[in-house]
C-alpha cells in the first residue's frame, strides 16, 4: 500500500508525504482510511496514525502549548479515526480534510472544557489562535497551510513576521521567542494576533 515515486513524479504529485522514506500520497491515505473501515485493518490504522501523529502533535502544542493536552489531543483524534472511519466518503473529500476535521472537533471541546473548568493551563491568546486555525479547511494540513503563511509572510511588518516566522517556520513557543527577542511576553502575543489577522485578511482578499 506504500508506493515509491520517481523524482520526475514527486513534483506534480500534491498532498504527498514521507513514511520511512517512501512517499505517500493523497489516494494511500484514503485508501488506509477505508481498509479501516471496511476490515478493521490494524496494519493501515498503524501506518495512518505514524503519518498523522507528527501533524496532530504539531498542531497540538501550538494550540495547548501543553505537550500532554497535545498528546491527549492525537489519542483522541485517532482513536475517534479508528471508531469512525465508516463515515468517511472519498468522493467527498481527502482523508486528510477529514481527520483534520475530527482534530479540530476534538481540539475545541477540548477548549471549551477547559473554558467551563477555568483552568489556567493555556496562555491567555489561546482562543484568538484556535480562531485563526479555524478560517478553511486546507489550514489543517501543515505543509499546505505553511505554503500559504509563506506566500504572505513578506506582506507583514518584520516585527510581526518575526514572530510568525519563530512560531511557524522554527516551532519555538512564545515564551522563547519573547526571550530570544528580549520583548514582553504580551508583544509577542499581540504581534502574533495581528500578524494571524492581516494573514487571514490576505488570502481572503485573493480568495475571493
Amino acid at each position: 500500500m506504500i508506493s515509491t515515486t520517481t523524482n520526475s513524479n514527486r513534483s506534480s504529485m500534491k498532498h504527498n508525504a514521507s513514511l520511512d522514506g517512501k512517499e505517500i500520497d493523497s489516494k494511500t491515505l484514503s485508501s488506509w482510511l477505508i481498509d479501516i473501515a471496511d476490515k478493521r485493518d490494524k496494519r493501515a490504522f498503524a501506518n495512518l496514525f505514524k503519518w498523522f501523529s507528527p501533524k496532530i502533535m504539531g498542531f497540538g502544542r501550538k494550540q495547548f502549548n501543553n505537550p500532554a493536552m497535545a498528546s491527549e489531543l492525537l489519542q483522541e483524534t485517532m482513536t475517534n479515526v479508528w471508531r469512525k472511519a465508516h463515515l468517511y466518503n472519498s468522493e467527498k473529500g481527502a482523508a486528510t480534510t477529514w481527520v483534520y476535521t475530527v482534530m479540530r472537533n476534538i481540539s475545541f471541546d477540548m477548549l471549551r472544557k477547559i473554558q467551563a473548568n477555568h483552568e489556567d493551563t493555556l496562555s491567555d491568546d489561546i482562543w484568538p489562535l484556535a480562531e485563526a486555525q479555524n478560517s478553511d479547511e486546507h489550514v489543517f494540513a501543515d505543509h499546505l497551510m505553511d505554503k500559504q503563511i509563506a506566500r504572505y509572510l513578506n506582506r507583514l511588518p518584520d516585527n510581526q513576521k518575526q514572530i510568525v516566522q519563530g512560531v511557524y517556520f522554527q516551532d519555538l513557543s512564545q515564551e522563547q521567542l519573547a526571550k530570544n527577542l528580549n520583548i514582553p511576553l504580551g508583544t509577542v502575543k499581540s504581534r502574533l494576533r495581528l500578524a494571524l489577522t492581516k494573514l487571514r485578511q490576505h488570502i481572503g482578499a485573493d480568495n475571493d
